[in-house]
């Protein structure tokens, strides 16, 4: 290696591919109600940095507001970001369904958690400081 190289962690390296893919994901739950609170969304973020983990992926940054999620997730090409969001989705719906199931009944009915629909953007545009800030930036229930 090169002394002048200073190796960047936001840079993955495979046996053939140099790559660094990073997307800010938008998840809303089904009818756009207002389920979060402080500590559901810190259990959300525990989920969902367990299922990244679970797809070789990295949360970078977690945040929401009282009907939203923010994501920023740094993962590898061989992962399809549908496959990723979709688990995501899933698996946290069904865990916080489980763990906090009188306050999602006042806000969700029926099976479904998130919104079907989902906000997806590559994070290259825009330096990741600033969506970093802008996540960080959500205005967190109390």
């Amino acid at each position: 290696m090169s002394p002048r190289w200073e190796p960047n962690p936001d840079i993955r390296r495979g046996r053939s591919v140099v790559c660094s893919l990073h997307a800010h994901l938008v998840f809303t739950p089904k009818y756009r109600r207002g389920p979060f609170t402080d500590e559901i969304l810190t259990r959300c973020e525990e989920i969902m940095r367990d299922v990244c983990a679970d797809f070789g992926a990295e949360l970078h940054e977690f945040n929401g507001e009282e009907d939203h999620v923010h994501l920023l997730v740094h993962y590898p090409p061989k992962i399809a970001l549908s496959r990723l969001v979709g688990s995501l989705k899933g698996v946290s719906a069904r865990r916080l369904r489980q763990e906090f199931p009188d306050h999602i009944r006042r806000y969700l009915w029926g099976d479904h958690f998130w919104s079907p629909s989902y906000f997806a953007a590559s994070a290259d545009g825009a330096p990741l400081t600033v969506i970093k800030e802008y996540i960080d930036n959500q205005k967190r229930p109390g």
